[in-house]
């Protein structure tokens, strides 16, 4: 597997952040999740609280690089057979979406955590403030996070089912191009193959 895309396939910088991406993000929820079942006071409950925000910044520091290396990797694969022009809009604007969504969220977390006039720690460093402590923007910060933070779980829901409707239904490679494996690649092209045979075998 090469690095860069190619016309049927991403390449292996973009596969390796795209599923790095998606492994940190389950983190991500993972960690607020357990940390607002874990014993009000703990430690276990102050260290995933911790954890949450610091797993937020690996997100915004790895979305950054892979907006970053996009023009390095080549344009994005086709999609075989190709998507009616609609589909093609409403795949980028979700896209776009999400985007910003993996932006936003771990900024409005670093505006929180600022406004609370908490430390603002990630993996052994200290980073600055945005702004100046204020326990009312806090509460607001605060409020908005959790609520685009819900709106997340239906935008990754949303993006996940797509792409199963894709590979399953319309039977095209939008999953198959961004798959670790070759294999289904390859079976795919075998399907296609036996259905291009059939065709010409009942002309």
């Amino acid at each position: 597997m090469t690095w860069g895309n190619t016309t049927d396939r991403y390449g292996s910088l973009s596969i390796g952040m795209h599923w790095l991406m998606l492994l940190l993000m389950i983190a991500v929820y993972a960690a607020i999740e357990l940390h607002d079942i874990a014993p009000k006071g703990s430690t276990l409950r102050a260290n995933l609280k911790t954890s949450h925000f610091m797993l937020g910044l690996g997100v915004l520091a790895l979305v950054t690089v892979r907006l970053a290396t996009r023009a390095f990797a080549g344009p994005a694969p086709r999609i075989e057979p190709p998507i009616p022009v609609w589909q093609h809009r409403l795949a980028v604007a979700m896209h776009v979406v999400l985007y910003v969504f993996m932006i936003g969220m771990p900024l409005l977390g670093w505006f929180a955590v600022s406004a609370k006039g908490k430390p603002i720690l990630f993996f052994g460093m200290q980073l600055p403030a945005l702004i100046g402590q204020d326990k009312a923007l806090y509460d607001s910060l605060k409020e908005i996070h959790k609520t685009i933070g819900t709106v997340g779980y239906y935008l990754i829901g949303l993006h996940t089912t797509a792409a199963l409707f894709h590979h399953y239904v319309m039977r095209d490679n939008t999953l198959l191009r961004i798959l670790p494996t070759q294999r289904g690649s390859s079976s795919r092209s075998q399907h296609r193959s036996f259905h291009t045979l059939d065709n010409n075998t009942g002309q």
